[in-house]
């Protein structure tokens, strides 16, 4: 089974990457599990259909212990077992914390005992916060194996450093890897070299570079990934790309971080059109 954690900057469409990428793993065959770590619970929708998936902190607080596996996880398209671990109340607690609750009481209910026919753990983590318990699926080795979603975008390309920093942090305790980048791309100038030129000097690889289409707004509003929505569409064939790649990549590296002075070089380099 492998274990991997998705990361990368608030809004870079992180979610919606994993999402349609497990889509097309899915149609391949593979068994699947996601295990949302974001308090908005939103990294399970397109695979439920728009469901607002209960989650297990919510549980928690309202059944107290008793709780039972068939409460927390939830099976969408093409058989993916689905579970969000939510967050504290608005204005109290830590969401880090919930997301360690959360797993510790997925590991007590069961939910990886199945582990044998799970081909896939995929754990889509909260924007680009690497410590406390969102850094946890690093830290404690519950994944093995990240990929950050970047774009060619200052802030963008700076978390996906300062992801890479977490990952060699942990890389000797939790022995986790990087697997590589995936751009999601937002048209911007000299965006495919750039990025390129960011994961060869991070020492890793582009995995695919997933192109700008309002198919995949398009697919959000109606529920669903763009594979189910709309199966025949080009951008339904990136991501299946994108699966295949995944599926097959067998580099793992510890990255080596960029100093700010270099990253800020590339971005002058590379992201100013000629």
């Amino acid at each position: 089974m492998r274990k991997i954690a998705i990361y990368g900057k608030g809004g870079i469409g992180k979610s919606t990457t994993t999402q349609n990428t497990v889509a097309g793993l899915v149609e391949m065959g593979k068994k699947i599990m996601v295990v949302g770590c974001d308090p908005k619970a939103d990294s399970t929708r397109l695979l439920l259909g728009g469901l607002n998936q209960h989650t297990v902190l919510d549980t928690l607080r309202e059944e107290g212990e008793d709780v039972e596996l068939e409460d927390v996880r939830l099976t969408g398209f093409g058989g993916v077992l689905c579970t969000e671990s939510g967050g504290p109340e608005p204005g109290v607690g830590c969401a880090g914390r919930g997301i360690i609750t959360s797993i510790n009481l997925l590991e007590q209910l069961g939910a990886y005992a199945d582990s044998e026919e799970l081909d896939y753990v995929f754990y889509d983590v909260l924007g680009d916060v690497v410590c406390g318990g969102f850094a946890m699926p690093m830290r404690e080795g519950k994944a093995t194996e990240i990929y950050i979603v970047v774009s060619g975008e200052m802030m963008a390309m700076y978390a996906a450093n300062n992801i890479c920093k977490g990952i060699v942090k942990f890389a000797e305790a939790g022995g986790v890897r990087l697997g590589g980048l995936i751009c999601n791309s937002r048209q911007v100038d000299n965006e495919r070299a750039m990025i390129e030129a960011l994961a060869e000097k991070l020492g890793t690889q582009m995995l695919h570079f997933v192109p700008r289409d309002n198919m995949v707004q398009r697919a959000e509003i109606d529920r669903k990934t763009v594979i189910e929505y709309d199966p025949a569409h080009g951008q339904a064939d990136e991501y299946r790309a994108l699966a295949k790649k995944m599926d097959s990549n067998e580099m793992r590296i510890i990255p080596k971080p960029l100093e700010m002075e270099e990253l800020e070089k590339l971005l002058i380099d590379y992201g100013i059109a000629s």
